[in-house]
């Protein structure tokens, strides 16, 4: 990583606020070059609270941005941060059309070329594609990381129609923690207790909504820009990791966009911006890399960068298992087209007889982290363990290794005896002493077998074919390796396990089969980058502690009574004091429960703690959220509950308890 402290322009930033249409005033920061010549302006909108929660990261590229030429723009989402107004939920209308007020606000201010480029990771990538999609004019560019194009199969809550209970609960409890946080009246004045007060209320469990909508309905289309991908006019470049997952997001992007207007690449990263040196590596210079692309569209200089493949891919060579890696070994591939002329879809017919597949519920607690960001424990461990819950079929690789690039498909035929249940399919690289390594997986609910926007039950006895896709990966798998396939009838906590599920089902290996993209080894255009680069950093402070820090992933079983938890902690980033004095302490741990033969006994609980502070001020505020989720034959139970303190005052005490019918399998 390297520290750049001289740029082309020097820079100046002051904090504004935007006025929308409806009178309400986001809370921004700009960092401008100083110059006399109007710039782009490029926007990071998010709900994440730029005085505090991202500053260090801001820190990072907004100055950097300036510092070549350009307005960079970060903005707080209505009801979050300093902004004014109210939370609301993320999927609905107003986010989108805020943002589209905020692009026409900068493109009109005098200091602005009237162009404006977006930019941004998870949420802030998704909001970015979702205003592409609304075209306003001066939007000519956008940089998606990390991001959906898919709120319904390619999010946090569902998976092949089935519940992520991993990530639907911890999204769902981590919203509802972050929500409740107050505007810090070092930036908003006196105001602040009163503009708090009108937002708890206003805050409501997302789990709510999202369990009640099980079907790719209307809820869930509405925040998607894949039901009309020709409604993006700006130039997209989209980026994800293969331990993101948001990757295929990439792929249908450029597949389905104006090769002329759209750029991919992949690389070997998790949930972060691709240059913070985060594992698994290697990084890139990606702010130099975007750089490129907001001078070509924004300035109309020739950088070359539509000269690039449509696709630069990193493909891993066969590693061992391990639950982080600095740097994982492979190489850069690039593809003018998608689908790519040097892919070929290769079909292995599994071997053998009818089996049964009918695994323990506690089948899942080795998948690793949903949404990895580079902690230690993230990755999946060896899979040996997870493979012996399951069924397997093995494929040898004999003299010259396999390499697929893009997303395996299967076609299974199964009987089943119940009316729902949901296949896992797992694809590991098996080294010649055994160690399993997770290569990629897909999950189907065997009731959306049909489509996602329906349920149909099962005919218990019926036998059927069903097919769907694993998610995208790039991966090498080395001559005297195996290629094993592992099907399982649970994955907790990751798949929320339905009523009568423990009976699995039977897999009819004959008929069954699994395809995978295999790249045929090519002459390879150049593909390199820069090295990674930062601004300066902010200088955050983590105080030193004696407590003994709890383990991000650890699992306890009670033999006597089959019960089996898995305890997470987050790492958010538990106590850190900024340069003007605040400090913010975060502290969270999820926990997911089952035992080994009753899919009924799934719970999940969440608690969180966070504390804004500021000791010339004598501000000192705190919540405190539990967030829990079980359920029996008909429905769901969710549990929540939230208490806010001003010091030793409390001011808002709420508890929202919910049966939710489970409907859609």
């Amino acid at each position: 990583m390297r520290i750049r402290t001289r740029f082309p322009y020097d820079t100046a930033h002051e904090d504004v606020r935007i006025p929308l249409p409806d009178g309400t005033r986001l809370y921004a920061r700009i960092w401008r070059p100083i110059t006399d010549e109007p710039v782009p302006a490029l926007l990071e909108y998010l709900p994440y609270r730029l005085s505090d929660w991202t500053a260090p990261r801001d820190q990072q590229r907004h100055p950097w941005y300036a510092g070549h030429g350009y307005a960079s723009v970060r903005v707080d989402a209505r009801g979050h941060g300093n902004s004014e107004g109210l939370p609301g939920d993320a999927y609905d209308g107003t986010g989108p059309a805020d943002g589209v007020a905020v692009v026409h606000w900068l493109a009109g201010q005098e200091w602005c070329s009237g162009q404006v480029g977006m930019f941004g990771i998870s949420w802030g990538g998704s909001i970015s594609l979702r205003i592409a999609a609304l075209a306003p004019e001066p939007l000519k560019a956008i940089v998606t990381v990390c991001s959906t194009d898919d709120r319904y199969d390619n999010d946090v809550h569902y998976m092949g129609g089935s519940v992520l209970a991993v990530g639907m609960h911890a999204r769902a409890a981590t919203t509802l923690a972050f929500a409740a946080r107050p505007p810090d009246p070092a930036h908003v004045g006196d105001d602040w207790k009163a503009m708090w007060l009108k937002r708890l209320e206003a805050v409501h469990p997302p789990i709510h909504t999202w369990l009640a909508h099980r079907t790719r309905d209307a809820y869930w289309t509405h925040g998607s820009v894949c039901e009309d991908y020709s409604a993006i006019e700006a130039n997209v470049l989209a980026v994800g990791g293969w331990h993101d997952p948001y990757r295929d997001t990439v792929l249908r992007l450029v597949a389905h966009l104006d090769p002329a207007k759209v750029r991919g690449l992949i690389g070997p990263w998790s949930h972060q911006y691709p240059d913070r040196g985060l594992p698994p590596g290697p990084s890139i210079g990606f702010l130099q890399e975007t750089l490129r692309w907001w001078d070509q569209h924004l300035k109309d200089e020739d950088t070359g960068v539509m000269s690039e493949p449509l696709l630069r891919s990193w493909i891993s060579e066969s590693h061992r298992p391990a639950t982080v890696y600095e740097t994982l070994p492979g190489r850069w591939v690039g593809d003018t087209g998608w689908p790519s002329k040097n892919i070929a879809t290769i079909a292995y017919a599994l071997q053998g007889g009818p089996q049964t597949v009918r695994s323990p519920q506690q089948t899942g607690l080795d998948a690793g982290r949903l949404v990895p960001f580079g902690n230690d424990a993230d990755l999946p461990p060896d899979q040996r363990d997870e493979d012996a819950k399951s069924v397997s079929f093995e494929f040898p690789v004999e003299d010259a290794p396999i390499e697929i690039l893009g997303r395996p498909r299967v076609k299974l035929r199964i009987r089943m005896d119940v009316p729902h249940g949901q296949a896992i399919v797992r694809l590991c690289d098996v080294t010649p002493d055994g160690a399993s390594t997770l290569v990629t997986r897909g999950v189907l609910n065997l009731s959306a077998r049909h489509g996602r926007d329906r349920s149909d039950d099962w005919t218990p006895g019926a036998t059927e074919d069903v097919t769907f896709e694993l998610n995208g990966i790039g991966h090498t798998f080395s001559p005297g390796h195996r290629i094993r396939l592992a099907v399982s009838s649970s994955y907790w906590p990751w798949i929320w396990p339905q009523a009568g599920s423990a009976a699995g089902f039977t897999l009819h290996a004959d008929g069954s089969v699994v395809e995978l993209p295999v790249r045929h080894r090519t002459e390879e255009p150049s593909i390199t980058f820069e090295e990674a680069e930062h601004a300066e950093p902010l200088v955050v402070v983590l105080p030193v502690t004696l407590d003994e820090p709890r383990p991000e992933r650890l699992v306890v079983r009670d033999v006597a009574k089959g019960e089996w938890r898995l305890e997470v902690d987050p790492r958010y980033g538990g106590t850190r004091v900024h340069p003007d004095g605040l400090e913010f302490t975060e502290d969270g741990v999820d926990a997911y429960t089952i035992q080994e033969n009753d899919p009924l006994s799934a719970r999940t609980r969440s608690d969180w703690t966070i504390r804004l502070h500021r000791p010339e001020m004598a501000w000192d505020v705190k919540i405190e959220t539990r967030s829990e989720i079980s359920g029996d034959e008909h429905d769901f139970l969710t549990s929540d509950e939230m208490v806010c303190k001003d010091g030793d005052e409390i001011v808002f005490h709420r508890t929202w308890v919910k049966r939710i019918p489970r409907t859609a399998g």
